[in-house]
């Protein structure tokens, strides 16, 4: 797989894990109202993104896939704006359903 690399023009807190991902992982936590630059753009965060979260970096329409370490790991629930925090608000795992663990 590919290696991790900062994104170009962006917030050093930006971790993007391979080139065809949508979303970054954040080195330390993005407040809510903090201005981060992705990709040259200057974009207000909604809500504070704590470490290791994800943000999103491109228009996401919903129903489209959510992309890290160059795979879908969900869709989007609802469209999400660059600055988005990515998280189970607004995004269909797609994990959730096939490594849910059964008891008997």
């Amino acid at each position: 797989m590919n290696s991790t690399a900062a994104v170009p023009d962006s917030d050093p807190r930006l971790l993007r894990l391979a080139p065809e991902d949508n979303i970054c992982a954040v080195t330390s936590t993005v407040e809510a109202g903090e201005t981060v630059q992705i990709e040259g753009r200057a974009v207000q965060v909604p809500i504070r993104v704590p470490m290791g979260h994800k943000i999103a970096i491109a228009v996401i329409p919903a129903g489209q896939p959510v992309r890290k370490y160059g795979l879908p790991i969900g869709t989007a629930a609802q469209r999400i704006r660059p600055g988005d925090y990515v998280h189970t608000h607004n995004l269909r795992s797609s994990y959730l359903p096939t490594f849910t663990l059964s008891r008997e």
